[in-house]
């Protein structure tokens, strides 16, 4: 008789718990967001959100009649789009530090590992010192992107050889790479007299002040993102095993690497170019879910995405509507992140498995 290699009861229940998994965090996303749009320096009760977002959907203004007219204006204008860039942006990075492990095999692998950020940063930078910033709004991020879009390009030409691109090179090339940008970037704060206030803030990363067209920005580049990570999540997971077994599972170990660390790097691109340098969200996300979904990219990928967001969200509530000065989110993520993930290694090195 012959074995049988999946067992469809243990499918429907695998199923089953992923379903519940996404349908949970999605809940928490939801209810972060309205309690988050509620605080601030007016109190609105969340009720009133609810009934505003209800209003605003449904396009029966004449429901929210009996609240204060500035209350639709403070909540849809002022702090949605800031809530939801923030959302996007913390789901963005956590689902390409997911990537970026399962590519790279690398635990320590995150958004920043091949020289992304620091692309960014120096981009974002010499706008500032170009004071490019007065002419458009969208210089700054348009110049972060480029500058992290080309520095993956020399990443990925840096080390690749005629047999194809090892991990190992990649991030020892982004190392390299990161290296030279971040000599640049001092001395670009050295020259730059008083744009040098602005150039540390915006590398510490915050959300204040973003639009409606950072937040559909950020939100499409996340959605087509986990679409192409989910289209290749089995490849992922496949590559895990090495390149040797992937392949002869029918794996194009050149091509599915190389489309997973362009888009990976780019989501990331994208959602540095809008909140500047936020750190560990990609690198802490992605372990604290596997200890809930397991290795399965094809639930890790999603899972990971929504904890991001929820994360990202609730640290920039914390900063904007919680701390009596606002601080920048970038901070707060580092000291929030630094010691948990620090916890989870010693934790792990106790129980002898390591990373």
């Amino acid at each position: 008789m012959k074995h049988q290699l999946k067992n469809p009861h243990a499918v429907s229940i695998v199923k089953t718990a992923t379903g519940i998994q996404l349908l949970a965090m999605t809940v928490i996303l939801g209810a972060v967001v309205v309690i988050s749009t509620g605080m601030g320096y007016i109190q609105i009760p969340w009720s009133d959100v609810i009934r505003i977002f209800y209003a605003k959907i449904s396009g029966n203004i004449q429901s929210i009649n009996t609240l204060d007219q500035i209350l639709p204006v403070i909540i849809m204008d002022v702090r949605l789009p800031r809530i939801l860039t923030a959302a996007a942006v913390g789901g963005g990075l956590a689902m390409s530090g997911t990537v970026f492990q399962g590519i790279l095999l690398n635990p320590l692998a995150d958004p920043y590992t091949l020289g992304v950020s620091a692309g960014a940063a120096f981009g974002a930078s010499l706008a500032f010192i170009l004071n490019l910033q007065i002419m458009s709004t969208l210089s700054v991020p348009l110049l972060a992107f480029l500058g992290s879009t080309l520095t993956l390009f020399a990443v990925i030409y840096l080390s690749s050889t005629h047999e194809g691109i090892s991990s190992n090179n990649l991030i020892l090339s982004g190392i390299i790479v990161a290296a030279i940008l971040s000599a640049a970037i001092s001395f670009l704060k050295y020259i730059a007299d008083e744009q040098v206030a602005v150039i540390i803030f915006w590398l510490l990363g915050s959300f204040a002040s973003k639009t409606w067209t950072d937040a559909g920005l950020t939100a499409a580049t996340a959605i087509a993102g986990c679409g192409v990570f989910l289209f290749f999540a089995r490849d992922l997971n496949l590559l895990s095993m090495g390149h040797k077994s992937a392949a002869s599972l029918g794996v194009d170990v050149k091509k599915v690497p190389l489309v997973l660390l362009v888009t990976a790097s780019l989501v990331s691109a994208v959602c540095v170019s809008v909140s500047g340098i936020i750190g560990f969200v990609g690198l802490l996300v992605p372990h604290m879910m596997r200890l809930v979904t397991g290795p399965d990219n094809r639930r890790l990928i999603p899972v990971s995405m929504l904890a991001g967001a929820v994360l990202m969200l609730s640290a920039d509530t914390i900063t904007r509507a919680v701390l009596p000065h606002e601080i920048p989110i970038g901070v707060l993520t580092a000291l929030i992140g630094g010691p948990f993930f620090c916890y989870i290694f010693r934790k792990k090195q106790h129980q002898g498995k390591g990373f």
